[in-house]
């Protein structure tokens, strides 16, 4: 099935889409509808990644590996990947348990908890889209700044 899921259909409210880096570190945030798939969030958010900064040589625009669970499953997710040189471990589907990925899994989930903290994004009270998004955005800095200030 390279549609999106049907148990998506006809939910109400938002999701927030992001890729952290292997501490925990917002690096691509986005939100769509409750009824949006994972899997066509995907692509964008990868290219929404800002340059890596690097000891040695140029910056890195893309990740070199990418950890994701089965909700993004498909094979022109895969073939998408490997042609822009990253390098991706996903779970399959009817295969194997998305808990393989363990720890992978645990650093993005605990971002998650921590954008859940944010009393302004425990409930979405934005109506138009924009400001919802400011107000992730804010978050994630915020969670930036807590985990460098250390």
């Amino acid at each position: 099935m390279t549609g999106p899921n049907p148990t998506d259909r006809g939910k109400n409210g938002s999701k927030i889409h992001l890729i952290t880096d292997r501490n925990g570190l917002p690096l691509s945030l986005g939100i769509s509808g409750a009824n949006l798939h994972d899997s066509q969030a995907l692509k964008p958010l990868v290219r929404g990644i800002p340059p890596i900064r690097s000891r040695r040589g140029p910056r890195r625009r893309r990740p070199a590996r990418l950890h994701a669970d089965k909700g993004y499953d498909y094979d022109h997710l895969r073939k998408w990947l490997r042609k822009h040189g990253i390098r991706h471990r996903i779970a399959r589907k009817g295969i194997e348990s998305s808990a393989r990925l363990g720890w992978h899994r645990l650093v993005v989930e605990r971002t998650v908890s921590w954008l859940a903290g944010c009393r302004s994004l425990h409930r979405r009270y934005e109506r138009t889209a924009e400001h919802f998004l400011a107000f992730v955005g804010l978050a994630a800095a915020l969670i930036g700044y807590r985990r460098l200030a250390r």
